[in-house]
């Protein structure tokens, strides 16, 4: 079958693509999709440099997200049945490529009515955003949160659902992205990489700060997002680096930082607590169905085009979800 290989640990730009890959065969509890479109996250770089903890090791078919149309299931399988539309992640890849395998448990359907596509983000963004928000972030009507980068997949849904639970919303974005999370309903849009950022948090919030934080920015935006939370009793939730790896010291947080710093890993979420994971899910289909949250309209590429859109998402010039149809 087609499919992307990572090759080495030096980033996307050592994926190949080959047309001899090995198509996989279900084992018990698993099922096999042809994958019609596969959704492209940070997470697919930072394996890609060896980042992420417990990542495959190459050479490997890169792709954490996909969705599709189940062909073939293992044994111990009655649901999902083949012929039936499916979205799912798998942490050790298989995504970019023609077929994949997804554990049958962690299949979600496809919404009726919704193309493969447009379901890209339903497993890995969508979640990531309200398990910020909801369980770790406990945001409540009145209160106010910054998102950082959000004009990208995270974000946007993250802008929409901090709106609906009634938040005031401070959207941080690069200039060119600032009609994107204006239109997903931020009250405020900054720039995210002014240096004062955390100074137009303050001014905006009266001096208080942000009640909830939701970090990916990374690098030299930490020290930002932590200043510009609400002393005490702001939260500040850390899901993403994309702008590199940055500390905290524990001196920091007692005379400087004196706030709630949460990581958020969704893969370790559904490992570690698959029953706030059910619950999450549960939630989220609330919101399609309330229509806060509604079909991806995915930027869609070719897999071969895989390389300079990881690329692309690693430089921080994309927006929004991204997605490779095999």
């Amino acid at each position: 079958m087609r499919a992307l290989r990572q090759t080495s640990l030096n980033g996307p730009r050592d994926l190949r693509l080959v047309n001899d890959a090995p198509e996989p065969s279900p084992g018990r509890g698993e099922v096999l999709t042809r994958v019609v479109a596969a959704g492209v996250n940070f997470v697919d770089i930072s394996q890609s440099r060896g980042l992420f903890a417990g990542g495959p090791q190459p050479p490997y078919v890169a792709g954490i997200e996909g969705a599709g149309e189940v062909v073939a299931v293992g044994a111990g399988v009655s649901e999902p049945r083949p012929g039936a539309h499916v979205i799912g992640a798998r942490v050790a890849g298989g995504a970019f490529a023609d077929y994949m395998l997804l554990p049958a448990a962690a299949a979600v359907p496809v919404p009726p009515g919704w193309t493969d596509e447009q379901a890209l983000g339903l497993v890995v963004n969508w979640p990531t955003a309200l398990a910020a928000l909801r369980p770790l972030g406990e945001i409540r009507a009145g209160q106010t949160v910054l998102i950082q980068a959000a004009a990208g997949g995270t974000g946007q849904p993250a802008v929409r659902m901090a709106k609906h639970y009634g938040a005031t919303m401070i959207a941080a974005a690069s200039p060119e992205k600032h009609d994107v999370v204006r239109d997903a309903g931020a009250d405020h849009v900054l720039d995210s990489q002014a240096p004062g950022l955390a100074a137009e948090v303050l001014l905006l919030t009266g001096g208080a700060g942000a009640d909830l934080v939701l970090e990916s920015a990374g690098g030299a935006g930490l020290a930002g997002s932590l200043a510009a939370a609400k002393r005490v009793t702001g939260r500040v939730v850390v899901y993403g680096l994309a702008g590199g790896e940055a500390a905290i010291t524990n001196q920091e947080l007692v005379y400087q930082h004196q706030i709630h710093v949460i990581g958020l890993n969704i893969g370790v979420l559904i490992q570690a607590a698959p029953h706030l994971f059910g619950e999450l899910m549960g939630e989220m289909f609330g919101l399609i169905a309330a229509g806060v949250l509604s079909p991806a309209r995915p930027a869609v590429h070719s897999l071969a085009d895989g390389p300079k859109v990881l690329a692309e998402m690693e430089s921080r010039a994309s927006v929004g979800k991204l997605a490779l149809r095999p």
